[in-house]
């Protein structure tokens, strides 16, 4: 049996953000990656609870949040997901710029399930990027 994608759903509003993302995640899992993306907090609740537009939006086995986005910041998503009985399940990432003690407390406060600071650095943003898949689907076990 061949080893199953892993989709990731990127909240993400900076457009350089989501390229250098996408192309860290190109070839990061041998089962490949599947990358949906939404670009303000609002969206991504949206597609998370399937409302407007998203409807049939797939449900992401993991979820990379952004903490400074429009519309709705990432911690609201963050409570939002973890309040949720099925939601809460999916591993919730905080991938962002701020490296603030306060935000990485309030974000494992809300139950995040890791939280990575971007580094400056665009190779090693990568390398941290390309970690991520590996780590969740292939040493942890994800729920179905």
């Amino acid at each position: 049996m061949g080893v199953r994608p892993v989709r990731i759903l990127l909240v993400e509003d900076n457009p350089d953000h989501v390229f250098i993302t996408r192309r860290a995640l190109r070839d990061a899992h041998e089962g490949g990656v599947v990358l949906d993306h939404v670009e303000d907090g609002q969206e991504a609740t949206d597609y998370l609870f399937r409302r407007g537009c998203h409807v049939d939006a797939p449900r992401p086995d993991l979820i990379l949040l952004d903490l400074h986005l429009p519309n709705k910041s990432g911690l609201e998503v963050l409570q939002e997901i973890k309040q949720d009985p099925e939601l809460r399940r999916i591993p919730v990432i905080v991938l962002t710029t701020s490296d603030a003690e306060q935000d990485i407390l309030n974000s494992y406060d809300l139950h995040a399930n890791s939280y990575i600071s971007k580094p400056v650095s665009a190779s090693e943003y990568i390398e941290k990027v390309r970690a991520i898949p590996a780590y969740w689907a292939k040493v942890s076990e994800l729920p179905r």
